[in-house]
């Protein structure tokens, strides 16, 4: 049984007359077809048909054009997986679709399994058979489908002439907000959306400053899904009033983000920003970064990873435990002491096979153990020390102006060669515009240019301060940062218990391996 907290039901009890309510709308904030109204409707229809509702069907958010067996709430029920129930009842048979063919397939299966349709718009139930009833729901449903079209049609059309004269027609990009002055106006501009802009330009910066090649779209997706930011998906439903779906970050999405011509502040369409008269894109608000981050982070997000790549759990040594006999990473497994059975990291390459490990002594340490140490040492060695900033500087803006006419000019390339301007007159316009902006071009070379570059600014935040605030992923990723390992030893004495463990840095670590890989290639000659 589906029930709503507005709409009533009442148990299947099997008399004939148990009807399941249909509610539909492509935007619930659509006033002439309120749920409220559909409701009453589909109320009144049944009660004058001696019948009862005994669940609802309420697919927001979703078109009429849609298949019915593929609705979210209405496929179930017609596919059988949510019990039983006499016939469908809707406010209007635009209500249960608007396609002909979809329409009249749902009409007919609904018949063939021996249930009613009711619609408040219709007189009594619709009888199919009836050659009269059958033209008369077959004209609603050609007259809804034909709606449907005009209104896709003018949307489509409103968004072209929006797009020529350089005005918002869609949604925000992420990061973005409209700004409608008066209130429920047109859109008067757009402005920087504080919290989603934090959050993109701190992704863009972790991208960018990252040098140990773990810090990934996918990697930071799964950091943004784990601190509970919304997805771009739920944070545009949230800034239309809607309740968000629950849905994780993923990787492509932070890429589409960070190489969109709309995080630059353009107007776009599919992906490229508009052009207006001039030739130039289309600046609608401040850009959360510049074109020359943005070829920053194409260049960092093109690039194929280097080094292994990130571990994915949540687990503190991943990458960072090793062995200290081999100086293989250490693998998750269990050992046993005096406190009982217990999960460890054990080293596995003689079992593996590996070159270089046939007489390494495999040690096994409890996982609590390692990680205490490495933490008590790491906050020892590294603690007091201050966090720096990379920040971006982008010098006089010379180079953003060259970067932008150099972008234009190419767009205007290859409009040209894609055959947009062959007509005379936009020869004409072609030549003028792309002289002009050579012109621009040359200006702009000339003028002295103050570089553009990183620089690091003090940020008052200890790696202590850090440590204790962060998760248990935030703190191996400081520990991966500052290059640390922990290097796993047996225990001395016939039994090797108590095993050792030994905090080196990166610099220890890559000389440890220099050493074990060249003792293994004289092992093998």
């Amino acid at each position: 049984m589906t029930s709503t907290n507005d709409a009533p039901v009442t148990p299947y009890d099997g008399c004939g007359r148990c009807l399941l309510g249909v509610r539909r709308l492509s935007r619930v904030q659509a006033a002439t077809s309120s749920p409220a109204r559909q409701r009453d409707l589909i109320l009144d229809a049944v009660a004058r048909e001696g019948g009862h509702i005994i669940g609802w069907a309420d697919d927001w958010e979703v078109s009429g054009a849609s298949d019915p067996f593929t609705r979210p709430k209405l496929g179930p029920w017609l596919k059988g997986l949510h019990g039983l129930y006499d016939g469908l009842a809707a406010s209007a048979v635009d209500r249960i679709g608007r396609d002909v063919y979809e329409g009249l397939r749902l009409a007919r299966e609904n018949a063939a399994a021996g249930r009613t349709l009711l619609t408040a718009d219709h007189a009594g139930y619709w009888d199919l058979n009836d050659p009269q009833q059958e033209q008369e729901f077959t004209l609603k449903l050609f007259m809804a489908q034909g709606e449907h079209r005009n209104i896709r049609t003018r949307n489509r059309q409103e968004a072209e002439r929006a797009r020529r004269d350089g005005e918002v027609a869609g949604r925000p990009a992420y990061g973005f907000m409209h700004v409608r002055l008066p209130y429920g106006g047109k859109v008067s501009h757009t402005e920087h959306e504080p919290d989603s802009a934090t959050v993109a330009r701190e992704f863009a910066r972790r991208l960018l400053t990252d040098e140990t090649g773990r810090v990934t779209v996918d990697s930071e997706a799964a950091r943004l899904t784990r601190s509970g930011e919304l997805s771009p998906s739920d944070w545009s439903r949230v800034m239309y009033g809607k309740e968000p779906k629950g849905l994780r970050w993923i990787g492509n999405a932070i890429k589409r983000i960070c190489l969109s011509d709309a995080s630059l502040g353009y107007l776009t369409h599919k992906g490229k920003a508009v052009l207006g008269p001039d030739g130039h894109p289309v600046r609608i608000a401040p850009g959360l970064w510049d074109r020359q981050t943005q070829a920053a982070l194409r260049e960092k997000l093109t690039k194929a990873p280097k080094g292994s790549r990130a571990a994915k759990g949540e687990l503190l040594l991943p990458n960072v435990a090793i062995c200290g006999c081999c100086t293989v990473r250490l693998y998750w497994t269990s050992t046993r002491d005096k406190r009982g059975v217990l999960p460890g990291w054990g080293c596995r390459a003689r079992t593996n096979g590996l070159l270089g490990s046939e007489e390494c002594p495999q040690p096994v340490a409890p996982m609590v153990d390692i990680d205490e140490f490495a933490e008590r040492q790491f906050l020892a060695e590294f603690g007091s020390a201050e966090f720096t900033e990379r920040v971006w500087e982008p010098g006089n803006g010379v180079a953003q102006r060259i970067a932008d006419l150099e972008a234009d000019r190419e767009r205007l390339r290859a409009d040209r060669a894609a055959g947009l301007y062959d007509d005379q007159d936009d020869a004409e316009w072609f030549r003028r515009e792309y002289a002009r902006m050579g012109a621009e071009l040359r200006e702009a070379k000339a003028t002295p240019e103050k570089s553009a570059g990183w620089y690091s600014v003090p940020t008052g935040r200890t790696v202590a301060s850090e440590w204790k605030k962060a998760d248990v992923v935030g703190r191996r990723e400081l520990l991966e940062e500052f290059g640390v390992k922990i290097l796993l030893f047996p225990g001395r004495g016939p039994l090797k218990r108590s095993p050792r463990m030994k905090f080196i840095t990166t610099d220890e670590a890559a000389e440890r391996l220099a050493d074990a890989l060249e003792a293994a290639s004289a092992n093998a000659a």
